[in-house]
C-alpha cells in the first residue's frame, strides 16, 4: 500500500528556515520520481520542485531557485525539502507527490498524494 506522509510544516518568519519531510512506504524511491506541491487558499495548486529517481535531477518553481533544495535519502525512504529566505507568499499547505515514472519530465502523472503539511510564513 503506496503512502506519503509529510511533515515539517510550522509557523516561521519571513526571511527563516524549514525543512520539509516525505516519508514514503509502500515502494522503492529508486523506482519513482517525487514531487513536491503547494497549495494556497483560492489558488491553483503548483509545482514547487521534483527529484527524478535514477539520476537524481532536479526541478524548481522559477520563485523557488536559488531558495528551496530538494533532497532524498533512499534508506530512510524520504524525500526533503528545504526551504529558506521564506517569504509570505510562500505559505501554503505544501504536498509530495509519487510519479509514475523514474523521471521528473516526460509521461507520467502523479498517481499518489501525501495529505500536505502547514507552511505559514508570516511576522
Amino acid at each position: 500500500q503506496v503512502r506519503l506522509v509529510e511533515s515539517g510544516g510550522d509557523l516561521v518568519q519571513p526571511g527563516g528556515s524549514l525543512r520539509l519531510s516525505c516519508e514514503a512506504s509502500g515502494f522503492s524511491l529508486d523506482d519513482y520520481a517525487i514531487g513536491w506541491f503547494r497549495q494556497a487558499p483560492g489558488k491553483e495548486r503548483e509545482g514547487v520542485s521534483c527529484i527524478s529517481s535514477r539520476d537524481g535531477s532536479t526541478y524548481y518553481l522559477e520563485s523557488a531557485k536559488g531558495r528551496f533544495a530538494i533532497s532524498r535519502d533512499n534508506a530512510k525512504s524520504t524525500v526533503y525539502l528545504q526551504m529558506s529566505s521564506l517569504k509570505p507568499e510562500d505559505t501554503a499547505v505544501y504536498l509530495c507527490a509519487l510519479k509514475d515514472s523514474y523521471y521528473c519530465t516526460g509521461k507520467g502523472s502523479y498517481d499518489y498524494w501525501g495529505q500536505g503539511t502547514q507552511v505559514t510564513v508570516s511576522s
